[in-house]
């Protein structure tokens, strides 16, 4: 397909996308899974009118609350990836990475976890051993037990393959307060590494495209990275995982829920070249491309070499920067500084770029 017209077609599908939010479809689209404006959207118009509490109300990566004189983290999630095997690794340790990380991003310690698989009849046994191993490895990297779960077959064609749900509890230590509602003024946002290689990386595995270098997912535990920056500084104030929506999104997110400015610098986004070239290529944005093993910090501006440094530290984080800081103005939006000097805004993802990501 010419360059200009797949620019098109593109086009051509984001306003479509752009109507049907505005139009509130009375069928449930694969953008209402997109963590973008419309999966918002669905989440305060139908979720939290019925289960309306304070808890919720705070749309952290898990909730946050208080049993018995402990600070606990509780957070649940669903993973369809497809495919279920990719370079880097599969829906199983995808599972388990996952909530370990959402876990993590409230500022608590993971520490079990529940696994739920629902399995299409015909499955492949040799299949399901793998995932089951690498889910076995993954819990032990990231130091969290599996307690309990569940198992249902269904018929053939009720379910593609196997899905998996996990959801995991952590206890949040003494003096740490971590919310998408803490960023303040002066904060420095850090990132811990490049960026949209999940997404392109599920991308290009599952439309059989080949680069000259490999490409992998980094999904990966986050909780060991956590606990050494929570040890060199009392003053992080928000963590994020952005995983679908990418890096736009979940700044986005914090950007509504602390009422604050933010502005990032395109140059200091950490990007592989293969990632830059396969954006390009299919026409992604890597800023709204899903990461599985990447976060966002929110850190006070005295403290942030030290939490760089932490990062930095630990294996997963080699290519952490420091990439923008939040500002007076422009309150609940998000803008960038290009490469060439110019500002853009960087506005929530709007639809679904990439459907079953994780």
């Amino acid at each position: 397909m010419p360059h200009y017209l797949y620019i098109i077609v593109r086009a051509e599908k984001l306003n479509y996308r752009q109507q049907t939010y505005h139009m509130k479809p009375d069928k449930i689209l694969l953008d209402h899974g997109s963590g973008g404006k419309i999966s918002h959207r669905l989440t305060t118009d139908l979720l939290l009118p019925v289960f309306d509490n304070p808890i919720l109300a705070e749309l952290n990566d898990g909730a946050i609350f208080e049993l018995n004189g402990m600070r606990l983290a509780f957070s649940t999630d669903s993973y369809t990836v497809d495919p279920i095997f990719f370079p880097g690794g599969s829906i199983g340790d995808l599972a388990i990475n996952g909530t370990v990380n959402d876990i993590a991003m409230c500022g608590a310690a993971p520490s079990f976890l529940s696994v739920g698989l629902i399995i299409e009849e015909g499955f492949d046994r040799a299949d399901l051993e793998t995932i089951i191993r690498e889910m076995g490895a993954a819990a032990q990297k990231a130091g969290v037990t599996v307690v309990t779960g569940d198992t249902k077959v269904v018929p053939k064609g009720a379910v593609d393959r196997i899905f998996i749900n996990t959801s995991g509890i952590g206890i949040i230590p003494t003096g740490v307060s971590v919310a998408g509602s803490n960023a303040k003024t002066g904060d420095r946002i850090l990132l811990s590494g490049t960026i949209a290689d999940h997404g392109i990386t599920i991308m290009t595995r599952r439309e059989g495209l080949a680069f000259e270098s490999d490409l992998s997912s980094d999904t990966a535990p986050l909780n060991h990275m956590v606990s050494q920056m929570l040890a060199a500084s009392a003053n992080i104030h928000v963590l994020r995982d952005p995983t679908r929506g990418g890096v736009g999104t979940a700044l986005n997110e914090i950007a509504e829920k602390s009422a604050v400015g933010i502005r990032i610098f395109e140059d200091r986004i950490p990007l592989k070249k293969e990632v830059v070239a396969a954006c390009e290529l299919l026409g992604f944005d890597p800023l709204y491309l899903a990461n599985e093993g990447k976060l966002l910090a929110f850190v006070s501006r005295e403290d942030t070499d030290a939490v760089l440094a932490a990062i930095k530290a630990n294996t997963l984080g080699s290519h952490a920067a420091v990439i923008g800081e939040v500002v007076a103005g422009y309150e609940g939006r998000v803008i960038m500084e290009t490469r060439i000097g110019g500002e853009r805004i960087v506005d929530m993802l709007a639809g679904e770029q990439l459907p079953r990501i994780c």
